[in-house]
């Protein structure tokens, strides 16, 4: 049987009112930086170009260490600049939190935004003491995914300091992604597509992943949660898979901006 896989990827096509959502992230992001006083730290570089810039906020009081959280919008959208909002509920736990923007399709390949989140994720930690942890959505999930494959970007020091990973809703095996529309813009050949695979990727150490969906999600970014937890579950590391109940695409991550929601505790406790 043939499968549309424009419409396996589809997520906005599905949920009623997805078209506006983007405009109310970024003035929920605007408000939050806003009120965050001095506690918020833009525009921080961590390489050449206009996105190799990130976001870094602090929380009150003594810092637990550092959480990245990496944005999704298929490696083609976005930036830092519609997320801040998501960093409170690390934030109220002690967490001092950094949003990287990183170049984005068709100006670069999906393995030079790999190059860049690693990049960013050393700068950001560099500036924090202690644990680092990483969270991503979507595209974002796939990119803190592959940081911890034996091929990461991250210099040893940094992987010796990495606690856990959370990909959310993220995309592990690239290779329907070549049947897509998209991909006269991302332009994954097999090779590629194979190279940035974490589910066809073998981890350094002994991974702690977790990996989080949406049970009211398109069917296809469950499979693929599935799939990258049944992949990895063999290399003898702490690997989870969490469904979220009546959760779709977009609203899975709302719950990082709650410091006792299921989710942060996951990725902040």
């Amino acid at each position: 049987m043939h499968r549309d896989w424009d419409d396996a990827f589809a997520n906005m096509a599905h949920v009623p009112g997805a078209a506006a959502l983007p405009e109310r992230w970024a003035a929920e992001a605007a408000d939050y930086r806003a009120g965050l006083g001095t506690a918020f730290e833009g525009e921080l570089a961590y390489g050449d170009g206009a996105r190799a810039r990130f976001d870094l906020v602090h929380p009150e009081g003594a810092v637990r260490g550092l959480l990245v959280f990496v944005h999704g919008g298929y490696w083609m959208k976005f930036d830092k600049s519609f997320w801040t909002h998501l960093a409170e509920g690390a934030r109220a736990r002690g967490w001092a939190v950094a949003v990287p923007s990183y170049p984005l399709a068709p100006g670069a390949r999906i393995a030079e935004m790999t190059a860049a989140v690693g990049a960013a994720i050393a700068a950001a930690a560099a500036r924090v003491e202690g644990p680092v942890r990483l969270a991503g959505h979507s595209a974002g999930g796939h990119l803190v995914t592959r940081m911890l494959c034996a091929d990461s970007p991250l210099p040893t020091h940094l992987r010796d300091r990495l606690a856990r990973v959370v990909s959310i809703s993220g995309l592990h095996d690239l290779r329907p992604l070549m049947n897509t529309a998209m991909n006269a813009t991302l332009g994954l050949d097999h090779a590629q597509a194979r190279a940035e695979s974490p589910a066809l990727a073998e981890p350094f150490g002994r991974p702690a992943l977790t990996l989080w969906v949406g049970g009211d999600e398109r069917p296809e970014f469950i499979r693929q949660a599935r799939l990258m937890a049944l992949m990895w579950d063999s290399f003898d590391g702490r690997i989870r898979l969490t469904v979220e109940p009546e959760q779709n695409h977009f609203t899975v991550i709302e719950g990082l901006a709650e410091p006792h929601a299921a989710l942060t505790r996951e990725v902040a406790t």
